[in-house]
């Protein structure tokens, strides 16, 4: 029901803010009796209500309109009831904000501006009595505002597009990495398999207990090739990263390798994709101490930092660490540059390395933070 009344994704940071301001300039229109009376300072009450309604659920030249009418309503309250209620012009200043088109913005911003204007022709009789009282500033300040949320929010609307545009180049490009995946592993497989059925055709007249045994190399290479395809599958399916460092832990434990996990009390949440990557990263950054560094002791802290999503890996093994197809530090780049993110690789000889991965908050698509 309150979704038909009030805008659902304004609910949460200004539905309480609109109904205390709603409720103030009610009671302050129904406790001063002002030239008009108390059925008139109502029925403009009314009308601003209306105007509000209309600027509330639309962006087009009906918000520009209807801001405009709710300005000159102000006005009269201010003329006949208290020349203060001009500061409820800053409701119609953040509607403003939200208009689609700069003309509807800009006829907007100079219904504010006749609002003043014609309280001070109105109160003062001058149209510029207004830029000695303290009531300038206030209506520089609720022209400005619409500008600066209209900007907001198209950078809103840009930041979006181009997280929407990383979002699918980060799926293409884990597309192409599953496509390699495929030809590189699954492919010799098959081809080892079309090879070997070749050779069994050619070998059941001539020799039968070799072409058996070839038989049970084709049967055994097909498990390994089902096993490869699930290894796959599995790769595109989501990660949790705090299984994955779950499951790191008890992989460290059993390599005899000691691990703290060191991690702020709350963390930003991230999208499936981003997440996925950096769990992935963070099981090849443990493979690789465990196969390469010869550790005794390793801790993993995961904290947020300058808009980063981080990982840092710190281990006391012998620091050799090379960029190359045996130690997965080349997938781990791959990973974390599909993300915008960034690696940063140290090892010094006999004195440990440290592996850091930082993924951009901005790309998660999730607002809210895990405990």
């Amino acid at each position: 029901m309150l979704k038909k009344l009030y805008p659902f994704d304004q609910i949460q940071k200004y539905l309480l803010i609109d109904v205390i301001t709603i409720v103030i300039l009610i009671y302050k229109v129904c406790i001063t009796n002002g030239a008009i009376g108390l059925p008139g300072q109502l029925f403009l009450v009314v009308l601003y209500l209306i105007c509000f309604y209309i600027c509330l659920w639309h962006k087009d030249w009906r918000l520009s309109a209807a801001s405009f009418a709710g300005c000159l309503i102000l006005m009269l309250l201010a003329v006949y009831v208290d020349k203060w209620i001009l500061l409820f012009g800053f409701i119609f200043a953040d509607l403003l904000g939200r208009a689609k088109r700069k003309v509807d913005l800009g006829i907007g911003i100079i219904g504010i501006a006749v609002m003043h204007i014609l309280f001070g022709l109105l109160t003062e009789g001058s149209p510029f009595a207004i830029v000695k009282t303290l009531h300038f500033p206030f209506m520089i300040v609720q022209m400005l505002v619409p500008v600066v949320i209209f900007i907001r929010e198209k950078a809103n609307v840009l930041q979006e597009e181009l997280d929407t545009a990383n979002a699918q180049l980060i799926l293409e490009k884990e597309r192409q990495r599953i496509a390699r995946d495929l030809h590189d592993t699954l492919g010799q497989t098959l081809t080892m398999i079309k090879l070997k059925s070749e050779l069994t055709k050619r070998l059941i007249e001539k020799d039968e207990n070799k072409a058996k045994q070839e038989l049970d190399d084709i049967l055994n290479t097909s498990r390994f090739a089902l096993k490869q395809v699930r290894e796959l599958v599995s790769d595109m399916k989501f990660v949790s990263l705090e299984e994955e460092i779950e499951q790191s832990q008890r992989v460290l434990q059993t390599a005899g390798i000691a691990m703290i996990h060191e991690k702020q009390e709350q963390m930003p949440l991230l999208s499936n994709v981003a997440e996925t990557m950096l769990a992935l990263s963070v099981r090849e950054t443990i493979t690789n101490i465990v196969k390469h560094s010869k550790a005794n002791h390793c801790t993993l802290s995961h904290f947020e930092e300058n808009g980063y999503c981080c990982i840092q890996v710190i281990d006391d093994g012998n620091g050799q660490l090379k960029e190359g197809k045996g130690n997965g530090i080349l997938s781990i780049k791959e990973r974390i540059d599909m993300l915008q993110g960034q690696v940063e690789i140290y090892g010094s000889p006999q004195k440990g390395s440290t592996i850091t991965l930082r993924v951009p908050i901005h790309l998660n698509g999730r607002g809210g933070y895990r405990d």
